[in-house]
């Protein structure tokens, strides 16, 4: 669900990058008095799952699509939906600047989309009043829904968003019904992931969804544990399992294929597009996650599994920017906490 810039005119595109960025200096703020010593190095550590995770596209039976979680849900439920925000923000910063996914304009509302509703309305709203104490059924149940609720919402965004553009001629009507059905299906199966990952750490360190169990915690895991598993996990999803992939295009891409013929609008070379494709060229170090042009010479058989060096080489290299990226915000917010204090 990452939109390029040619779905988004200057206007809207701007308007979403300060909304963003006033979300990102209330959350900057909102994390700078809640951090503890556990808190910064989660944050690289889940950007960088999240991260290798967003690689990994699964097929939607019966449709020719795929879809791949956004991990916003991920994040808010085990950082708080201030950290996650901003974590979800490095690691769609990192793809659209390092590997071209995404565009720089639409950067903004990407960040709105796949970080403000699951971290922010989501989260508090559904999450939080299912899960109360958390029980096993309870996490499930939680995380499918607000999954797919968050998702949903992002997805009429991403509509909404090209509709007020006026820039891709596309109907209002027709992208929505397209749009809505498919992103159902993806945030079914986010919610399970979702559900998976969060029931694995809250069995392993049950003190992260529940902060007043941190004396009683004995489950002998860790946190060095288990952020070493979510980090293997992270190199597995990005070196290996990234093979295994669905070729299919996304829900976005689907979407469009069906409106336009073709996954994506073409870009123009001149104005905004132009603009923030020159500096992509200049920036992505492997663009749309493969080799430049001369680098390397790539191999494009269409067999399944698609065995792809640059793949796995963008998903490490990824992983390990988004790590460093999310870790130094969290480092940084905690350093000027205790400036603050001093």
């Amino acid at each position: 669900m990452h939109m390029a810039d040619a779905l988004i005119s200057p206007a809207v595109g701007g308007t979403m990058w300060a909304a963003s960025a006033t979300l990102i200096a209330y959350s900057s703020k909102r994390v700078k008095g809640m951090l503890d010593d556990r808190m910064a190095p989660l944050m690289g550590v889940l950007g960088a799952f999240v991260f290798a995770a967003q690689m990994i596209n699964f097929t939607i039976p019966g449709t020719g699509s795929s879809g791949h979680i956004g991990g916003g849900m991920i994040l808010a439920i085990l950082l708080g939906p201030y950290a996650a925000f901003l974590t979800i923000a490095s690691v769609l910063f990192v793809q659209a600047l390092f590997f071209a996914d995404g565009g720089l304009l639409a950067l903004g509302c990407n960040i709105f989309n796949l970080g403000f509703f699951p971290a922010m309305v989501a989260y508090p709203l559904v999450y939080r009043s299912i899960a109360g104490k958390p029980t096993q059924r309870r996490i499930v149940l939680g995380s499918v829904l607000s999954a797919v609720i968050g998702l949903q919402l992002g997805a009429f965004c991403v509509v909404l968003q090209t509709s007020l553009s006026h820039v891709a001629a596309l109907s209002f009507t027709s992208f929505v019904l397209l749009m809505q059905p498919i992103h159902l299906a993806i945030g079914f199966v986010e919610g399970l992931v979702t559900a998976a990952v969060v029931l694995f750490t809250w069995k392993a360190r049950p003190e992260i969804l529940e902060p007043a169990r941190a004396e009683e915690s004995n489950t002998g895991y860790s946190m060095r544990r288990v952020s070493a598993v979510l980090v293997l996990t992270a190199i597995l999803l990005a070196g290996f399992v990234t093979w295994f992939a669905s070729s299919h295009p996304d829900g976005l891409e689907w979407a469009l294929s069906r409106l336009t013929g073709k996954e994506r609008v073409e870009a123009r070379d001149e104005g905004s597009d132009g603009f923030f494709a020159s500096i992509q060229d200049k920036t992505a170090l492997l663009p749309d996650y493969h080799f430049k042009e001369g680098q390397v010479e790539q191999e494009k058989s269409g067999e399944w599994p698609g065995v792809d060096p640059a793949n796995s080489a963008s998903g490490l290299i990824g992983g390990a920017m988004t790590l460093a990226m999310a870790l130094l915000i969290g480092l940084a917010l905690k350093k000027r906490k205790k400036r603050g204090q001093g």
